[in-house]
């Protein structure tokens, strides 16, 4: 299978005459699982809006497969992404949202799945927290695009939902080049082969997950 890049470089966001992020680049290739870690307000989510293009950068370069993507609807048709909060109408029901966002041909593959088939018949109003955030994961996940921004996907699951959105993203990865950021460190860690630290605006890849206490992220017992 044919490997596709996607790199982000030189950003810069400045918010008044405060740095947010100073000259980042970030690489991510498909079948690559890369997490960004940091604490609040460290510029994670901001990061991952600025690659997806719905937050304006100070100066930024987008490359996918090294040609530079300046349009927006060039951006959207090449990733995905999940914003930490919940985006599908509760007015809809289970089975309208994955039909507006899956292709007929996937429909089936899509709703094989045991959670799905739990729920499809649900109003989106009347999920639980967990079901939803699987849904929405899922659906960002099986998108045609070749890269998928997930903006803190854990947020607000049990220990067990946690563990089936892993396996999820385990399962999509080798289609796809997948960031996750979230606060929930431990799950990132589990799933990422890469991990990253955002630390004063800028983005310090790691050799291992120790380096998060080396850097002052975590305290020795934490991992």
């Amino acid at each position: 299978m044919k490997k596709h890049l996607l790199e982000i470089d030189s950003v810069q966001k400045n918010f008044g005459f405060q740095s947010i992020i100073s000259d980042v680049y970030l690489k991510c290739e498909t079948g690559d699982i890369i997490g960004i870690l940091g604490r609040n307000g460290c510029g994670k989510s901001t990061l991952l809006k600025i690659i997806f293009g719905i937050v304006p950068a100070d100066f930024k370069f987008v490359r996918i497969d090294g040609m530079v993507q300046l349009k927006p609807k060039a951006l959207f048709q090449e990733i995905s992404y999940l914003h930490q909060d919940s985006c599908i109408p509760k007015s809809l029901s289970v089975k309208k949202a994955i039909q507006l966002s899956i292709s007929k041909e996937y429909l089936d593959n899509f709703c094989a799945d045991e959670m799905i088939q739990n729920i499809r018949d649900n109003k989106i109003a009347h999920l639980s927290g967990g079901e939803l955030r699987y849904l929405e994961i899922k659906l960002a996940l099986s998108n045609p695009s070749k890269f998928v921004l997930l903006d803190e996907p854990y947020n607000g699951l049990s220990p067990l939902m946690a563990e089936k959105i892993n396996q999820l993203i385990l399962d999509n990865a080798a289609q796809k080049g997948i960031i996750i950021t979230d606060h929930n460190y431990q799950n990132v860690i589990s799933v990422a082969a890469q991990l990253t630290l955002m630390k004063e605006g800028k983005l310090h890849y790691l050799k291992d997950k120790m380096e998060l206490v080396e850097k002052g992220y975590l305290n020795s017992g934490m991992l």
